[in-house]
């Protein structure tokens, strides 16, 4: 089969998950050449018996009882078959040549080892007011966006992620080689870390393959009412923050503390701005803070 499409869900919507499946079977890339598995991630009512997976010849559904985005991604690149693993989040509606299209740049492409498109979001009971709250869930692009560096804007994300099976098995003995590696993700209804996705592609780079990110790749992400809610976008700040920062530091060593003039500069600086970028600089601030830590805390049991 060309493509493995993986979908993790730990207690998903069910509307959410119907419309991501109903995505699924309409793709233009015949089921025939691809392989479909749901990873019920410990959820409370079992999946097997509330989706329908028998429209497509090659499902299946597996249980990972070990709670955590993590430990489902890893059962799931376990599991996969294909060359090209295909992560599709479960409020993921992926555009009719989504698959098509994921199987055509890895043809012409075959320097990528990790890929992904542009989300744009449909938010529960319609847009926002604030701005910065459409924005923050939209990443539309223009163009294609290329790189064989560490460059987080052409890193793809968990949603649609496209990667090679060659760099995803690689990742897999890379998770149990670091305990902190291990804790990312979201754990249930957790979001105080996140970033497994980022650190996937990043291993693209670490193995000399290219990451990147096409405008043809295109899909919908399900936005519910209580993901808008203020704190639970300033909790996600900080675990984004929190797992990018131990992200880079696998890859770069333990970042520096700052000094404390440094430290007393920012804070004057951060008088003159408006009170939302102070508190967006406030969580993700905290959330370094807490890598940092947690990044001494490891070196100083084991070597780093």
């Amino acid at each position: 089969m060309t493509l493995s499409v993986l979908i993790c869900a730990h207690n998903p919507r069910g509307d959410y998950l119907d419309r991501v499946l109903q995505a699924l079977k309409a793709q233009d890339l015949p089921p025939s050449e691809w392989e479909l598995l749901l990873i019920d991630n410990a959820s409370s009512v079992p999946l097997r018996k509330t989706c329908d997976l028998s429209w497509h010849p090659h499902a299946r559904c597996i249980i990972e009882n070990e709670v955590g985005q993590m430990h489902a991604r890893l059962r799931a690149i376990r599991e996969a078959q294909a060359e090209i693993l295909v992560f599709v989040d479960d409020d993921n509606v992926v555009a009719p040549d989504y698959l098509a299209e994921c199987a055509l740049i890895s043809e012409k492409s075959p320097s990528l080892g990790a890929w992904g498109g542009q989300q744009l979001p449909e938010f529960e009971g319609g847009e926002p007011q604030e701005k910065w709250k459409r924005e923050f869930w939209t990443s539309q692009l223009e163009k294609e966006i290329w790189s064989n560096n560490y460059d987080r804007e052409a890193a793809p994300v968990g949603a649609g992620l496209c990667i090679r099976r060659a760099v995803a098995s690689h990742y897999t003995k890379l998770a149990a080689t670091h305990p902190l590696r291990l804790n990312l993700g979201r754990r249930g209804a957790r979001v105080d870390s996140a970033a497994e996705d980022i650190d996937m592609a990043f291993t693209a780079c670490d193995m000399g393959l290219g990451i990147g990110r096409f405008a043809s790749l295109r899909l919908v992400h399900l936005i519910p009412r209580q993901r808008l809610a203020d704190d639970y976008l300033f909790r996600l700040i900080e675990g984004c923050a929190y797992s990018e920062t131990i992200v880079v530091a696998l890859r770069r060593g333990i970042p520096a503390n700052r000094c404390r003039i440094d430290r007393l500069v920012d804070f004057y600086k951060s008088l003159r701005t408006p009170k939302l970028q102070r508190r967006m600089a406030r969580a993700a601030a905290q959330g370094k803070a807490r890598a940092l830590d947690d990044l001494l805390d490891s070196r100083s049991v084991s070597s780093f």
